[in-house]
């Protein structure tokens, strides 16, 4: 590793990992993909930020930005471009405790942003896992824990300080370049390198949250009972169910239902937990009282030599039946892959389609299937999958770009509705009309 030569990188403050470096072997990965990139730049600053994209830009390199490396896609790294690794650039700071003021370094991690907060009584709607980037969650969506009390990751988020593809540096907000606020909001990377975020946290009480499992064959009634009844479930209770994982015996898997109460009270979070312990046989149950900060789980690294694959969709209310029906009869059969479905509604469903660009906010759940193996037993595994999802399709619509390996023209279209995405293509001309930031579900310029 070694320090930028002027020439080089003009006002970079920095490190920079080339390929003859003893740190690039681990620099060039991240933690769901390989790459093999010229450049890994770790910036230590905005300045640094600023001189990084105007490099990569000057060179007429490919560029990537990393935050926690979680893409499914891969798109923190690259092959013979520039990546920026945002990890020193994750600083959490409570600017306002009275009003939850919180401002975000673009590299920090969830992990890192719950533990911070939790001394002043204050959390944010996050993924479910610690390791996860704060940038790549937030810009397409959020789905966590607070969903349906709290809305999507993104919107408590007041502003965000971005550098463009011109290497300037802007603030968007509601009231500063509200077009880039608009198109932040689940646009993903496209239109700049995001440095900090300024969220608005809400006040946190420890949360009843744990596991509650049935035997797999009371899928069916376990699963269409658990659905309805989210449907009218207090918005205090997040909840999602993963079933037919292959580690824990594939068709046999018990159904997991992870729950999560958002109250520190034991008869309220009792009334909410306990129609779904009625749905059927309980053969474990782990809910406790626990601090929200240590609700986030660590993240699993895939061991060498196996890949994921990753796909989702949304379900709307009348689908749910269907899609449930399905997905049972799947998931009793052999080689099925691991499926997860997350509760959505609540104050998630409650802002406006138009006011983000994140747009399948009447989706009741969100469905995502998941293959994880060789590279060869992933690809033997696609016809059965695709068989899969073509069942489904009359029933589910668009994606979750962050459940998502894929990045196609389909998957793109998946994400963005039309009318979304003509909206992003005008954003995408104004800030990036060179299309710098393509390494993501991208939006192009015209």
């Amino acid at each position: 590793m070694s320090t930028a030569p002027g020439a080089l990188l003009p006002g970079f403050g920095g490190d920079v990992i080339v390929p003859d470096d003893a740190a690039y072997e681990t620099a060039g990965r991240t933690v769901l993909a390989s790459g093999t990139p010229a450049y890994v730049l770790r910036p230590t600053s905005v300045a640094d930020v600023q001189a990084a994209v105007r490099f990569a830009v000057g060179a007429g390199l490919d560029l990537s930005v990393r935050g926690g490396g979680h893409s499914f896609a891969g798109f923190g790294t690259n092959d013979g471009g520039v990546v920026i690794d945002l990890g020193r650039i994750d600083g959490v700071e409570v600017t306002d405790r009275d009003r939850g003021a919180v401002r975000i370094g673009g590299g920090a991690t969830w992990g890192r942003v719950a533990d911070t907060l939790a001394p002043h009584g204050l959390a944010l709607s996050s993924g479910d896992t610690r390791s996860v980037g704060v940038g790549g969650l937030t810009l397409s969506g959020g789905i966590g824990w607070k969903v349906r009390r709290h809305g999507l990751t993104l919107d408590s988020l007041d502003a965000a300080q971005v550098v463009t593809a011109d290497g300037e540096v802007v603030r968007a907000s509601a009231d500063e370049h509200p077009d880039l606020f608009w198109a932040l909001r689940g646009g993903g990377g496209n239109f700049g390198v995001v440095t900090s975020f300024e969220f608005r946290a809400q006040q946190t009480s420890d949360v009843f949250a744990g596991t509650l499992s049935f035997p797999a064959a009371e899928a069916a009634v376990v699963l269409q009972g658990w659905a309805a009844y989210l449907g009218t479930a207090p918005d205090e209770l997040t909840s999602n169910v993963v079933f037919a994982n292959p580690f824990l015996g594939g068709p046999q898997a018990p159904v997991e239902v992870l729950v999560v109460y958002d109250g520190d009270d034991p008869h309220l979070a009792a009334e909410a937990l306990d129609p779904i312990r009625r749905l059927g046989t309980v053969v474990a149950d782990d809910v406790a009282l626990r601090p929200y900060h240590e609700v986030l789980e660590e993240g699993l690294v895939p061991p060498p030599g196996l890949e994921l694959s990753v796909r989702s969709g949304f379900v709307e209310t009348a689908s749910v039946p269907d899609v449930i029906g399905i997905l049972t009869e799947v998931g009793a059969a052999d080689r099925s892959p691991i499926i997860a479905l997350r509760s959505l509604g609540g104050a998630a469903s409650r802002v406006p389609r138009e006011e983000t660009a994140y747009a399948h906010r009447s989706a009741a759940l969100m469905l995502a299937t998941t293959v994880i193996g060789p590279a060869p037993a992933v690809e033997a595994a696609r016809p059965a999958l695709d068989g899969v999802w073509a069942r489904l399709a009359p029933h589910v619509s668009g994606a979750y770009a962050n459940f998502l390996t894929g990045a196609s023209d389909a998957d793109v279209a998946a994400v963005y509705p039309v009318a979304t995405y003509r909206r992003l293509v005008q954003v995408k001309q104004d800030y990036d009309p060179g299309n710098v930031f393509a390494a993501n579900h991208n939006v192009r310029p015209r």
